[in-house]
């Protein structure tokens, strides 16, 4: 046993609970006092010894063969990404010192092309800090702005949840692409700091972390209930920034010829005007 947080059992802890036993093809008979599988139906499915499986789960072994992580991966019924992450979870891995990290700075022709993007622009680091945004992003939503941490705005900002007329499948999303991007680095100050407060903060998020969804940060089309401009569909674009720690750029963009585009056309003139201009 060490200090280290146990975050191989935790993950499996976590994902049988949520493995019904229809699912798993068990007959589910009598009382059953956990949710989900038992300890000994997954060991049993993977082909492990039912204690092999407790000391996982307990962290007195945290470093199984790649044979016996593919096998879990199988019984609690993981997707790539999430099989994925398992692996990584189950890699052997130095312990670091949790300095504090230091002030992340966007490359200098990036920031240049989120100023001149004639779209809502941002770059945001693997804690959904914003590093940059250009107006139109702001305008988009006051908590899309450089300083502000986007995860804090879904969960604890009643103005920005509104904003996103499908709240519970974005968060669901942010979370699991959170995790995905944090990885095995739960040492870290920040990772503690913000992690802490979110669950303080939204039983939402606390449940929601709890769970251990994992999903690989990628583009898809997102919902806005702008209060201005009305209803809008956009396309998140998400690029990886090369050189950083992380960082990416996200561009939203409509669909050419829908209202979308034409209402983000208004929104582009409305954050073009001086703000004592505005009646």
């Amino acid at each position: 046993m060490t200090d280290e947080p146990n975050l191989l059992g935790d993950y499996v802890r976590a994902r049988r609970e949520l493995v019904t036993p229809e699912a798993a093809g068990i007959p589910a008979v009598g009382i059953r006092r956990v949710p989900g599988l038992r300890r000994e139906e997954v060991a049993m499915l993977a082909g492990i010894s039912a204690d092999y499986y407790l000391r996982l789960e307990q962290g007195r072994d945290r470093n199984p063969s790649v044979q016996v992580l593919e096998s879990l991966a199988r019984v609690l019924r993981l997707d790539d990404d999430a099989t994925a992450y398992l692996l990584r979870l189950g890699a052997t891995r130095p312990r670091r010192r949790s300095d504090r990290r230091r002030p992340e700075t966007v490359p200098a022709g990036i920031a240049q092309l989120v100023s001149t993007l004639p779209l809502p622009a941002l770059v945001e680091d693997r804690y959904f800090d914003i590093l940059a945004a250009n107006p139109l992003a702001t305008a988009l939503s006051p908590r899309l702005a450089a300083g502000v941490n986007r995860l804090w705005g879904l969960f604890c900002d009643p103005a920005d949840q509104a904003l996103y007329p499908d709240w519970e499948e974005t968060t669901e999303g942010a979370v699991a692409v959170f995790r995905q991007s944090i990885g095995t680095d739960t040492d870290d100050p920040r990772f503690v700091e913000l992690v802490g407060g979110l669950c303080l903060r939204s039983p939402r998020f606390s449940r929601l972390w709890a769970r251990h969804d994992v999903q690989v940060c990628e583009g898809a089309p997102m919902r806005f209930a702008h209060p201005q401009v009305g209803d809008l569909r956009l396309n998140a674009e998400k690029l990886h920034i090369g050189g950083t720690a992380g960082q990416m750029l996200v561009v939203l963009h409509p669909d050419p010829g829908t209202d979308s585009a034409d209402k983000l056309a208004l929104l582009a003139s409305v954050a073009r005007t001086p703000a004592d201009a505005v009646s």
